[in-house]
């Protein structure tokens, strides 16, 4: 009896130690979620201090918690334009802000619409005599779309201000293919379409090369006349038709050399840049940091500010369509096709909803997800709901398929459109099999038995059947984009062939109607709507973050090293920090070639959201070429 009452006594003390840990737990947790959800009573009178560490975004991407914590490295920052801009428009009319600080010490980049729409609101603050300061350490062509915008830019005295003009290099594996032995068979219909090239050339095609120099020639005339109406006294031409003889004028002391160009208007470091915002928005009476002043936080704010929107039953939905499309239930931050057409068809019988908005920021996809989405559009117009479609920076392939569903196509001078083409990629072995001695035969009743084989290779039927069907697809694509627009297969067929236009020469192409944002967009539909002017509000589908999303990122980033793109540095370290870039463009592709399912209507050009490459996305891209290499 004495060994039981023992062995009883133990289980119950077990017992008590696990009941009193998960207890512990639960409160642990009860106060972490509390303490990440934000309040709005840490907002007081002072400066609204923007901390734009990170990437500006259409959409966030949803926090893998796990994943970020197996790879030892934070999810980077992201914020959603739409925030920063009603932050902006909130601070320009609220009593308790005297200044807008916004630090982009660590600001990653955004797109060209994006920037110029928060550029456009910090002009608003400002008109209300509150002074708008920016703070880096090296400015960008990223920075300087925002800081061009400010009343005062400061710069670090080690750092500086360099002006690069959109462009650059994309990866081609045709050699490395070749030397593996990988056969990469092409199916595409579209001069242009130059999304399959890096697998089957070295170098882009004269017709790419073509259309890239079309594209980024315009989009570096309106960022150039952007900046310029907004910083007139900016030399651009100085910094950017010479920058060697600009530089070495201040004998290689970049920060000098901005400084004197008009690209920054102050040096100092951050205690200096402190002291003079506290004399504009008073000192931190809860701090005595060197360089403290008074000043209330993004994410606080934003809770307090609320939507700003009238309490009417009448909504416009708004449904984003963001990042690459693909099959299924994924993102935010991707474009998973059901689970857009999902949250759509989930809507559409809630009588309050009068209109529709979508939201497009997408280089494009899958053709069966941009037609699933395009499809559950097209239900809000058979119900003679108004539709208009809203581009951001990117708004092209799938993107441009998805749009076709709309009444109306809303865009920026800036925007990125067409790639109205198709393709398909797929990798076979055959060489590389029979170079290890695997050799494929069997018996076949028909040409399409075990068709296709990867091993053994396609056969002709097959291989005709396959640019059969893309060139069929791409048939159909002219002809929603022709019945959608009022023009023929012909005329269509003129401005598509995979080519890119920027958003001016779309409208002159009969691609897009009119210009304008999300507000200009919401107008529209609430007037085909019929609804009064304050009389409606925005109800953004899917877009409810659980409250456990900012308590993951604070988790995750407590746990784990920051990203390497989300650091400030000066042009050595910016250059470092390029090297994951490179990294996720090398997985992106390898995945592109080994695991996209079906027809694509995918823009090369298009530059996506930018991120850097997550630990088990490298693991892959390791296992990936181990199989290739390791044969």
């Amino acid at each position: 009896m004495s060994f039981i009452g023992k062995a009883w006594k133990v289980i119950v003390g077990i017992k008590d130690a696990l009941v009193l840990v998960f207890m512990l737990l639960f409160f642990l947790a009860l106060f972490s979620i509390l303490s990440a959800t934000p309040n709005p009573g840490q907002v007081r009178d002072g400066a609204l201090y923007i901390d734009l560490s990170g990437y500006v975004v259409e959409e966030r991407a949803a926090v893998d918690p796990l994943s970020a914590l197996l790879s030892g490295q934070a999810p980077p920052i992201e914020h959603q334009a739409r925030d920063l801009v009603r932050a902006l428009d909130a601070a320009a009319g609220d009593e308790r802000i005297k200044a807008v600080v916004i630090d982009m010490t660590a600001f990653a980049g955004g797109g060209q619409v994006h920037l110029q729409a928060i550029g456009e609101a910090m002009d608003r603050v400002r008109q209300t005599e509150k002074p708008v300061l920016t703070y880096a350490i090296g400015y960008g062509d990223d920075h300087m779309h925002l800081a061009a915008h400010a009343s005062e830019v400061w710069a670090d005295p080690l750092g500086g201000a360099l002006i690069a003009g959109p462009g650059g290099s994309n990866l081609y594996y045709a050699e490395l293919l070749d030397r593996l032995n990988i056969n990469t068979r092409v199916y595409r219909v579209g001069e242009f379409k130059s999304a399959v090239e890096p697998y089957i050339l070295n170098g882009p095609s004269d017709a790419a090369r073509e259309n890239l120099a079309g594209l980024y020639g315009a989009l570096w005339e309106e960022w150039q006349a952007n900046v310029k109406k907004a910083r007139p006294s900016l030399e651009l031409a100085r910094v950017t038709s010479d920058p060697v003889a600009w530089v070495e004028a201040s004998s290689g002391d970049l920060a000098k050399a901005a400084l004197e160009a008009g690209l920054v208007d102050q040096l100092g470091d951050r205690v200096q840049f402190g002291t003079r915002v506290a004399e504009i928005a008073g000192d931190d009476s809860w701090s005595t940091k060197p360089g403290a002043y008074a000043m209330s936080e993004l994410t606080p704010y934003l809770a307090d500010i609320g939507t700003g929107e009238a309490s009417s039953s009448n909504e416009i939905a708004v449904i984003t369509v963001a990042g690459v499309i693909v099959d299924g239930d994924a993102g935010p931050g991707s474009a998973g096709g059901t689970r857009i057409a999902d949250l759509l068809d989930d809507a559409i019988g809630d009588d309050d909803i009068k209109g529709l908005v979508v939201r497009v920021n997408s280089p494009g996809g899958s053709v069966l997800a941009s037609e699933e989405i395009r499809r559950a559009v097209e239900r809000y117009r058979a119900k003679d709901i108004p539709v208009a479609i809203s581009f951001a920076n990117v708004a092209a392939s799938g993107g441009y398929w998805v749009a076709t569903a709309g009444d109306r196509i809303f865009a920026q001078p800036e925007t990125i459109t067409g790639s109205i083409g198709v393709f398909a990629v797929l990798p076979t072995f055959e060489d590389a099999a029979a170079e290890i001695g695997v050799n494929a035969d069997g018996y076949r009743t028909t040409p399409l038995s075990g068709q296709p084989d990867l091993i053994a290779g396609l056969s002709p039927e097959v291989d005709a059947i396959l640019q059969a069907g893309v060139t069929d697809t791409y048939s159909d694509f002219l002809g929603i984009v022709g019945e959608a627009r009022g023009m023929t297969t012909e005329q269509v067929d003129a401005v598509a062939q995979g080519r890119v236009w920027d958003g001016g020469t779309a409208m002159q192409k009969r691609l897009v109607d009119q210009f304008g944002g999300m507000e200009e967009a919401l107008a529209w539909v609430a007037g085909q709507a019929g609804l009064e002017e304050n009389d409606w509000r925005t109800r953004y589908l899917g877009a409810s973050e659980a409250n456990y999303n900012s308590l993951i990122r604070q988790l995750v980033s407590s746990a784990a090293t920051p990203a390497a793109t989300t650091r400030g540095g000066d042009l050595f370290a910016v250059a470092a920090q390029r090297r994951n870039l490179v990294l996720g463009q090398l997985t992106r592709d390898a995945q592109r070639l080994a695991g996209t399912q079906g027809i694509q209507a995918y823009c090369l050009e298009c530059p996506i959201e930018t991120r850097p490459i997550s630990g088990s996305e490298t693991r892959s891209l390791i296992e990936l070429f181990g199989v290739w290499f390791g044969r």
